[in-house]
């Protein structure tokens, strides 16, 4: 496991920066944490550290949004309003597992255990800190994260 002090915001840009230039197509983050933690940010940062010029939307309301950055699609889904694992279905999720596609997942707990990710992040602040903990799942998520280390 791996911890990182998130102290400000560029510190959880510089971190989406880095999961950014370490992820690659075909893998899974989920993105843990309570509401208001920065998951959406540090979702946005690994976004446009991939190309995104354009605005990075919270799927909140839509619950994916989807993004087309030359060969590489980067699907960021929030399930916090799904009732059951079973609406995955209606979302098309399994058509995600194509190899190209780089997945981030806020609220993964949602998905009853199907989600598969490589690499858990933790975001969790207290009255005096803010941090985030990183987990690689899969091997390929350990590579992830051991490339973070400094």
């Amino acid at each position: 496991m791996l911890t990182v002090a998130l102290p400000d915001l560029p510190a959880t840009e510089r971190l989406g920066e880095a999961l950014g230039r370490a992820l690659r197509p075909g893998d899974q983050v989920a993105l843990r944490g309570d509401l208001g933690c920065g998951k959406t940010t540090l979702a946005g940062a690994i976004i446009r550290a991939l190309g995104a010029s354009g605005p990075v939307k919270s799927p909140t309301y839509t619950l994916v949004e989807e993004y087309e950055l030359g060969a590489l699609r980067v699907v960021h889904a929030d399930l916090y309003r799904l009732r059951t694992a079973a609406e995955l279905d209606t979302l098309g999720w399994w058509d995600y597992r194509d190899g190209r596609t780089l997945v981030l997942v806020e609220w993964p707990e949602r998905a009853g255990g199907l989600l598969q990710a490589d690499v858990d992040v933790w975001l969790a602040v207290t009255d005096h800190e803010r941090r985030a903990h990183l987990q690689g799942i899969s091997p390929r998520g350990g590579e992830v994260v051991d490339s973070l280390r400094p």
